[in-house]
């Protein structure tokens, strides 16, 4: 096996060690557009890894296509060698209004998926509960979606994408829509997740500031076809806080980052 995060032939690699999620000749198109074109990619376990790019990269299209949510036109996703049909996949959506089902209460709608595990009502009751204890949460599931705000919309999203306890977390811009007071509640929290759980995390963001301060690496992507410019590595101590982003290591790979971005407006 090539090294954890060697995505392109020729791309800097920041780690060794089998990967978790291996992407291998990929190809992606809508109509004429060609979107991914024998795209390779290796995501090792544990990390939380921002996926940033020009506008219409390819970012959420890439998630998408590991989460089985959009047909590839060809190459491979596996999970340690599983297809994604094997494996439990947690999916946050950008667009949670239309993500959770209006006629169920929140609680109803975090327990959804544990129906599909076929578990009995009182250990579905038993695990949300739990869940709601650990991330701290104090909002009333008992009221529908549209009794609550759009940041408590999402914060159930997150929480039923988390309550089956995945292998793998995919998050599609998730705080986009969100005040700032809500984004960085939000953000402590999946922080607070990832420190207990350790799953393996891809978060879409189009926000540099957040993507340097959640993850362990930032995937940069090119224009499409997409190909990898680079990973950058960040490997501040968690938990992070505000002070983190006045830290020299992030700023510098903030900085870092940006330039790189940059670079690829102007060649578009």
């Amino acid at each position: 096996m090539t090294a954890i995060l060697n995505v392109a032939r020729d791309a800097p690699a920041p780690a060794r060690g089998r990967p978790h999620i291996t992407v291998r000749g990929l190809n992606k198109r809508f109509n004429e557009m060609v979107v991914y074109d024998d795209f390779d990619l290796d995501i090792p376990r544990g990390k939380i890894i921002s996926v940033f790019g020009p506008n219409g990269c390819g970012k959420s299209t890439l998630i998408n296509l590991m989460a089985g949510l959009i047909p590839k036109d060809g190459g491979e996703i596996l999970f340690d060698g599983a297809r994604v049909e094997e494996v439990k996949i947690g999916y946050v959506f950008q667009n949670y209004r239309e993500a959770l089902f209006p006629w169920l209460r929140a609680r109803d709608n975090i327990e959804y998926p544990l129906k599909f595990m076929k578990l009995a009502r009182p250990e579905r009751r038993r695990r949300v509960e739990a869940l709601v204890e650990r991330l701290g949460v104090r909002i009333d599931l008992n009221r529908y979606p549209y009794e609550m705000s759009g940041g408590q919309q999402q914060l159930i999203s997150i929480m039923r994408a988390l309550v089956i306890d995945p292998e793998v977390l995919f998050l599609d811009e998730p705080f986009s829509a969100l005040d700032y007071e809500m984004t960085l509640f939000m953000r402590d929290q999946l922080q607070r997740v990832f420190m207990e759980t350790k799953t393996t995390t891809v978060l879409v963001s189009h926000d540099l500031e957040e993507a340097v301060y959640l993850s362990d690496y930032v995937l940069l992507l090119s224009r499409h076809p997409a190909r990898v410019v680079e990973f950058v590595p960040y490997d501040a101590p968690r938990p992070r806080s505000d002070k983190t982003m006045s830290e020299p290591g992030f700023v510098a790979a903030k900085a870092h980052c940006l330039k790189l971005f940059q670079q690829e407006v102007r060649r578009g």
